[in-house]
């Protein structure tokens, strides 16, 4: 009888856990749908500031913006954190054709990659030869290389679902794709946009020249995916065509900036740390309203939303918005150096970086013990329609913080659309639905509840 009413009051107590935490999870959404912020946030962040490279003026701007938002929040804290970041320039717009014959052109839509050289000053001609990513360099050899643009047409895998497994699968060509190419003699690389649709939109992004010398770097470019097409389809019909492209990009020195930084003190565990961040810098061609501004006004409307539904967290939490995730990791590093100087010790980290659109659920990096704590909870999602719990990767920003004793997850929204837009002219405001980045932001916030109210399970090691 004893033992019956122990467990009795277990499962009352369990029950009652779980209707509280039910709750206080509705509480969250109802808030975030009804009065939501972020959409007027990231309305600012994009058509009043725009494009965040970093190093620019935007990018500044926008620093200074957030932190004035954090300020009007409530919050215990909130300070800028110093980082230096690489400065690269676009200069005047990019122009490319494609030369069938002396005189007959057709013109394409190109940009230069972030991190290239220039072209020489009047521009770049030479015959083209195209290969299927990387692994074709070494297949033509040098003989065939030499004195000609490289051009890495390698698609993104339709057919997986997780289009970030498909975009993994060839950004190589676009990060190393120049480096490789000038041991074989190039003289420069157009890459296919990584994009599974067929548009006119190029899309930029990080590439490295690895330790080849400066004066070795040869110029790099993405094509629309419409525009690769047509090289591919006219290589195919004249092999001798020319490809003309003229870009003026420049590295400048580092520049100063700031990744911003509030938080709300914990009242039972101060000493541990819950972050949840974005990463505010982007790319210049549109205004990064899926990359990253999404993830930046989500995570600040985190902690707006748990004041806003009367929760006091037991344990820290912080809202990192990162400097220069798109071009060195730049602030990622630096705060989580700034982070083991202090000997600050973090439990749980969350980031947003997969766009704006609708949540379906969360990937963690962590051991087996805490996947499965949070799969104990995956019935108080369900009625929201999140349902991926996987174990993977997490943010580029919170991964300088993993060690065993900290869980990193990732919010995982419908990826189908993301790279219609990454890297491209039209990751833009308008592009971003008003419900589902509140939504975002209701399944973050419930999540950082969670572990805020149970914690992490302790590692074994």
């Amino acid at each position: 009888m004893r033992y019956l009413l122990l467990v009795l009051l277990l499962l009352a107590t369990q029950l009652k856990a779980q209707q509280s935490d039910e709750t206080q999870i509705k509480n969250i959404y109802n808030e975030a749908l009804v009065n939501g912020k972020g959409y007027g946030w990231l309305n600012y962040l994009s058509n009043q500031i725009g494009g965040r490279l970093s190093g620019s003026v935007q990018a500044q701007q926008a620093v200074e913006y957030t932190k004035e938002v954090m300020d009007s929040l409530g919050l215990d804290r909130v300070w800028l954190q110093p980082v230096k970041v690489p400065k690269w320039v676009r200069g005047t717009p990019e122009f490319a054709y494609l030369e069938s014959n002396p005189g007959i052109t057709n013109n394409v839509p190109i940009c230069a990659l972030g991190g290239s050289v220039a072209t020489p000053f009047g521009g770049l001609k030479a015959k083209v030869v195209e290969v299927n990513g990387i692994e074709g360099l070494e297949a033509l050899g040098r003989e065939k290389i030499e004195g000609k643009i490289v051009f890495f047409n390698k698609p993104m895998d339709p057919t997986n679902i997780n289009t970030f497994q498909s975009y993994k699968g060839c950004a190589d060509q676009r990060y190393s794709g120049a480096a490789e190419a000038a041991k074989y003699g190039a003289v420069g690389v157009i890459v296919r946009s990584l994009n599974l649709r067929l548009d006119d939109y190029p899309h930029t992004g990080a590439m490295s020249y690895g330790d080849t010398p400066v004066e070795e770097r040869i110029p790099a470019a993405a094509i629309s995916t419409n525009g690769a097409e047509l090289l591919s389809t006219t290589l195919k019909l004249n092999p001798n065509i020319n490809f003309f492209f003229r870009q003026n990009c420049k590295v400048l020195p580092d520049a100063d900036s700031f990744n911003v930084i509030g938080e709300i003190k914990g009242s039972t565990y101060p000493n541990e740390i819950m972050v949840v961040g974005g990463h505010l810098d982007s790319w210049d061609l549109g205004d990064g309203s899926h990359d990253d501004g999404a993830g930046c006004v989500q995570s600040m409307e985190v902690l707006r939303l748990l004041k806003a539904t009367g929760y006091k967290p037991k344990r820290t939490i912080r809202v990192v918005l990162f400097m220069n995730e798109e071009n060195g990791l730049r602030g990622g590093v630096t705060y989580a150096e700034q982070a083991a100087k202090k000997g600050e010790r973090h439990i749980f980290a969350l980031e947003s970086d997969a766009g704006g659109f609708t949540p379906r659920g969360f990937s963690f990096d962590c051991d087996q013990a805490n996947f499965n704590q949070v799969l104990g909870w995956k019935s108080l999602f369900e009625p929201y329609l999140i349902h991926l719990f996987n174990k993977g990767g997490s943010g580029a920003d919170i991964g300088p913080l993993k060690n065993d004793n900290i869980v990193l997850a990732g919010l995982r929204p419908d990826s189908q659309r993301y790279f219609d837009h990454h890297h491209a002219a039209n990751d833009t405001f308008e592009h971003v639905n008003k419900r589902e980045l509140e939504l975002g932001a209701a399944t973050m916030t419930s999540l950082i509840y969670l572990f805020d109210t149970y914690g992490v399970v302790p590692s074994s090691n």
